[in-house]
């Protein structure tokens, strides 16, 4: 994903008042495929960065053969450094997900530089998750760590007709905590991101 964070939330608490506005302060430097090493602004925010590129190299080599041509969701999305990453390694089209306007402004602009097939959707992953389904291939779930997201989040992944009959589903969690996913989701790949953990899942038609 894009971020990684302590305990609290990776956003300001809602209605807090900012000490300056948002600016790009750091940058985002896509690793592979047609926009290898093209770097990207990333906005200034507490607990806000690209996943590290050791990450985001070992993911992407799991999901090598697996890109061409996918539909991509990238959940929680932050700097949409995985969706960026999947679309410059041959996905046909990415969707992001992000709460906060600026966040989400700064990704569009990003993915507009780029001249990439992705689209920004600026609401919260659960209120995506009750819209209208489209399948997707991959998708990539990375939500704050220890606010209990994640469950509810592969559940309606899951129950609401999101992912592909063979779907691949990256979810990054804190390292003490034992993943709750669907029965039908089957671990295929792990590595320590930080202070979590990041597994692969291929999804299995249910019994």
């Amino acid at each position: 994903m894009n971020r990684r964070r302590s305990s609290s939330s990776k956003r300001p608490a809602r209605g807090t008042r900012r000490a300056a506005p948002s600016r790009a302060s750091g940058r985002l430097r896509l690793i592979g495929g047609d926009y290898r090493r093209r770097q990207l602004p990333v906005l200034e925010r507490p607990g806000l960065r690209p996943t590290p590129d050791r990450i985001r190299e070992t993911l992407f080599n799991w999901l090598a053969f697996e890109l061409a041509g996918a539909h991509v969701l990238d959940l929680y999305a932050g700097t949409g450094a995985l969706g960026l990453e999947a679309l410059s390694r041959g996905a046909a089209q990415a969707f992001f997900v992000e709460t906060d306007s600026d966040v989400a402004a700064s990704l569009s602009a990003n993915i507009a530089t780029l001249g990439a097939n992705g689209h920004v959707q600026r609401q919260t992953a659960m209120a995506f998750l009750a819209g209208p389904v489209t399948p997707f291939d991959i998708v990539f779930l990375d939500p704050p760590f220890r606010q209990g997201h994640a469950v509810d989040a592969c559940q309606a992944l899951e129950e609401h007709g999101w992912l592909s009959e063979e779907a691949l589903i990256y979810l990054e969690i804190e390292h003490e905590s034992v993943p709750r996913v669907p029965a039908n989701w089957q671990l295929h790949r792990e590595v320590r991101a930080g202070d979590g953990i990041g597994r692969l899942y291929r999804r299995h038609r249910a019994a």
